[in-house]
């Protein structure tokens, strides 16, 4: 497929893929505020009622009232669903992974420095991987280990950690970080396809009936909403990964996601909870954000970038054209030769001494410190031509 066409397929199920995750997640802040700031009927009613809330928006006034199950009687003859949301978003992920990462070659998806698997195995494996964490999760929390909440827990937790290190250890650290956002995300819409709608329609189908609703379903539901809705803003942040080479750079990028995800849940939770979060889970995630900055910040302060380069040879802008040459015109230049790009990412050129220089912090990050490109090194980039671009940008990336 021509690079052209992989450009609009990208924007299209890119376009598409936000919007519709921005639904899916509107509903999913939304429901969890109405549920924790449900009170106490002010007045009676019948039914199976929860609670009940009221809103103002947009010029009027909105009363909901939440209840357990619905009997016979009080079945509306509309009742809305939320979950195309849902399908929405997983379909147009699916089909921009394979767009971007599968269809786009390999350099967005392995890297020669990490794993030497071949793009058609680290298809397939990637697959079966996403596949396999829905099923685990899903055996674990349908097996009797459910009944111990915070055991099962401990093992979901266990489970993404392990899903975690296996990407970041097999695939080039930007594919790493995005297929683990889709693993997630997969067992999210899972949850709703498999576990959330099946559990809703079950009760409604025992009202319909005019039987006992069993009620345990709409816990199981709400079990399942709620941990769809605590990564969220984890699988947020691996959709927007790839714009921050300083975290799937970095040499520990497993780490760096684990702590991203910890702040992003944390942060979920004092949504919640605002004044009465927990103290610990505040502490928690405050450390992880402290940790995660301190980790990236410093691996790209101008001291960690330029260490190691004080006692190098000079290095002239012939020798660190010489690399950039070799190594990156392919894709920045003018007109790019590798087949993937019609137009240089990013409108990064470096086709004169100007253009490098002005660009040096910048190469500094990507090429030397985290090593992020070229994408999947497939110029094939030597330590050494790292160091030499390494040493000419800390002696001033002379043009001269």
């Amino acid at each position: 497929m021509g690079p052209l066409a992989l450009e609009w397929l990208n924007l299209i199920f890119r376009w598409a893929h936000v919007i519709a995750a921005i639904m899916w997640i509107g509903d999913s802040f939304l429901f969890m505020w109405m549920d924790s700031s449900l009170t106490a009927p002010t007045r009676e009613r019948e039914g199976a009622v929860a609670g009940e809330l009221w809103m103002v928006h947009s010029g009027g006034f909105y009363e909901v009232v939440k209840r357990r199950y619905l009997a016979p009687a009080e079945m509306p003859k509309h009742l809305h669903w939320f979950k195309w949301q849902a399908y929405a978003t997983w379909w147009s992920g699916a089909f921009l992974l394979v767009v971007v990462y599968y269809l786009g070659g390999a350099a967005f998806l392995t890297d020669p420095a990490i794993s030497s698997i071949a793009r058609g195995p680290a298809i397939a494996l990637s697959l079966a991987i996403i596949a396999a964490s829905w099923l685990i999760y899903d055996a674990i929390w349908m097996s009797p280990i459910s009944r111990q909440p915070r055991v099962a827990l401990a093992m979901s937790i266990a489970l993404i950690v392990g899903l975690v290190y296996v990407f970041t250890h097999v695939y080039g650290g930007r594919a790493a970080f995005l297929l683990s956002g889709a693993a997630i995300g997969t067992s999210m819409a899972a949850n709703v396809w498999r576990r959330i709608i099946p559990s809703q329609n079950h009760m409604l189908a025992a009202t319909r009936a005019g039987t006992e609703v069993d009620t345990s379903y709409g816990v199981r539901a709400k079990q399942r909403s709620i941990h769809n809705h605590y990564v969220t803003l984890p699988v947020l942040f691996t959709m927007l990964s790839s714009h921050f080479p300083s975290t799937y750079g970095h040499r520990y990028n497993w780490i760096v996601l684990l702590l991203v995800m910890v702040v992003g849940a944390v942060a979920k939770y004092v949504m919640n909870f605002q004044a009465r979060s927990n103290k610990l889970v505040v502490t928690l995630g405050v450390a992880a954000l402290l940790l995660v900055i301190g980790m990236t910040v410093q691996a790209q302060s101008p001291g960690a970038a330029g260490a190691g380069f004080d006692n190098a040879p000079p290095v002239s802008i012939a020798e660190a054209q010489a690399i950039v040459q070799r190594r990156c015109l392919t894709c920045h230049s003018t007109h790019p030769s590798n087949p993937s790009f019609s137009q240089p990412p990013s409108g990064i050129i470096l086709e004169t001494p100007e253009r490098m220089h002005l660009l040096a912090p910048r190469i500094m990050v990507r090429a030397v410190v985290t090593k992020t490109m070229p994408l999947g090194n497939i110029t094939g980039m030597t330590e050494d031509e790292r160091r030499t671009l390494g040493a000419w940008i800390a002696q001033g990336a002379k043009t001269e």
